[in-house]
């Protein structure tokens, strides 16, 4: 069994995470210890990865096989109406954060003779979208982070891949989807028409973190109903 680290698992992609990942020795790390969260039974660390220090985590396994970081955010404006603070806050939240996760955990990493991160971006940074300048330039950060590190750390047999889903069903799009009538017309902005589910995300993670995916690094991978490529 692998020792996998899932941070932002309280809801959403990162529950949807945890549930696929079941059979692996599971350390989640959410704000709050959700009652769904708590019913999986894994390990659980309390921490706001935008505020508090990670060395909190201080009991974790001496080797750790993979990371998932699951932290992001909609903060969807107008470009004129978005703050510096808008902004740093989003950067924090989504790179920063990640950054602080993984220096921590990398040498727990290199121990494991082939591990993998898993980073989240957004379609938005490949296609652009109107209201998503701050969303969209702190995920496009994380991209040109996971790059980088896929190449540096390749030679440490670590894999570094990034997933950039379109709009998801979960708590943070709720206010996207809280109708027929926009979850329909989100739909048909997909060639596939539909949006995506957090289980089918969850799984691809599931994916990511297995040796099926052994020769797969520094890849930003869409699963976005074909919105990221087709017409």
């Amino acid at each position: 069994m692998k020792n996998i680290v899932v941070v932002g698992a309280g809801r959403g992609i990162g529950l949807a995470t945890v549930k696929a990942l079941q059979s692996e020795n599971l350390y989640t790390i959410s704000r709050q210890l959700t009652n769904d969260l708590e019913a999986l039974n894994t390990k659980f660390y309390s921490l706001d990865v935008a505020k508090d220090d990670v060395a909190v985590l201080t009991d974790l396994p001496e080797v750790i096989h993979g990371v998932v970081y699951c932290p992001g955010s909609i903060n969807l404006r107008p470009f004129n109406r978005l703050t510096a603070q808008d902004f740093l806050n989003d950067f924090q939240q989504n790179v920063l954060g990640a950054i602080a996760v993984i220096q921590y955990l990398l040498p727990r990493l290199k121990k494991a003779d082939g591990a993998s991160i898993v980073l989240f971006s957004t379609v938005a940074v490949k296609i652009g979208m109107p209201f998503h300048a701050s969303i969209a330039a702190a995920k496009g950060a994380i991209e040109g982070l996971a790059k980088s590190l896929a190449a540096e750390l390749a030679t440490s047999k670590i894999r570094v891949n990034v997933i950039a889903p379109s709009l998801t069903d979960t708590p943070l799009a709720n206010a996207l989807l809280n109708s027929d009538e926009k979850r329909e017309a989100a739909a048909k902005r997909h060639p596939l028409n539909s949006i995506g589910s957090a289980d089918e995300i969850g799984q691809f993670v599931a994916f990511l973190m297995r040796e099926d995916s052994r020769w797969i690094t520094g890849q930003i991978i869409g699963v976005d109903g074909g919105i990221g490529s087709l017409k």
